[in-house]
């Protein structure tokens, strides 16, 4: 079971079903624009005080992106050299790379607290743009601030819990009908308690193979209580559906092949 937006999950479907799983997109996450868009739109226009450009996600590359195009900003004339480009993980650094912005450093780690550390010698005092989203913690911020940087952060997106859930998927989670579910955020992980309370879904973490993409995911899961069975540093889907593969592989004796339809899902 995927909790990605639809959208958003192709890609991962499509590595996963390549190995063999029956996957279940069940989004637990929408985004939208923000209420207000006057803080980036400032931001935007005057990007040339800006020495750094810090971009934490998929979907934050897709908003600010957007935003540029309806203020008529062409992308690839940001950066002329600068703002650098400093990107979180290799899938927000493909996405960026896409969409015409030169990315000139991506975090070894996925996690924006990784990110500050190691630019930690290169953005003291230094103006830094930061486009987020509404929701999240303050650790990437806090750890900017005390490496010395200027920090601008601008809501660029929100992120929020789809209006309804499909019932019946709901139901089939409940009764332990999946093998795992995938989170890829710390929303999309407490969100899914609107309709499953922590209790129960604490409770479901022994019974269902709960996998998370990086450590501040992992985080959420884990300080409710919940057990996560798979961690993922790579948000990319071939590096998470290769890391789901090998957890599954290991289940199985004798097997060698990650890449083997039926890797060891409890089901078979």
């Amino acid at each position: 079971m995927v909790t990605r937006v639809r959208e958003q999950a192709a890609e991962l479907t499509s590595e996963l079903e390549r190995l063999g799983a029956e996957v279940i997109i069940f989004p637990t996450v929408k985004f939208s624009a923000p209420s207000d868009w006057q803080p980036l739109d400032s931001a935007l226009r005057a990007i040339s005080k800006f020495d750094w450009i810090l971009l934490t996600s998929q979907n934050a590359v897709r908003f600010f992106t957007k935003r540029c195009g309806e203020l008529g900003i062409e992308v690839k004339t940001l950066q002329s050299p600068r703002p650098f480009v400093g990107a979180v993980g290799p899938a927000t650094a493909l996405a960026a790379t896409e969409a015409d912005l030169r990315v000139d450093y991506t975090a070894t780690k996925n996690s924006g607290e990784a990110l500050a550390k190691e630019l930690w010698g290169s953005i003291g005092d230094r103006a830094l743009l930061w486009p987020r989203s509404d929701r999240g913690d303050d650790r990437l911020l806090i750890a900017l601030r005390e490496a010395g940087a200027n920090v601008t952060e601008v809501i660029a997106y929100r992120t929020a819990a789809p209006e309804t859930f499909d019932p019946a998927i709901v139901e089939k989670l409940r009764r332990a009908e999946v093998d795992a579910i995938v989170f890829a955020s710390p929303s999309a992980y407490h969100n899914l308690s609107d309709v499953i309370d922590t209790t129960e879904l604490v409770a479901l973490s022994s019974r269902v193979d709960f996998a998370v993409i990086g450590p501040t995911t992992a985080r959420a899961a884990r300080g409710s209580g919940a057990r996560v069975a798979i961690e993922s540093n790579e948000s990319s889907a071939a590096g998470l559906a290769d890391s789901l593969a090998k957890y599954y592989q290991r289940q199985v004796p004798g097997a060698s092949d990650p890449s083997a339809r039926g890797t060891g899902a409890r089901s078979q």
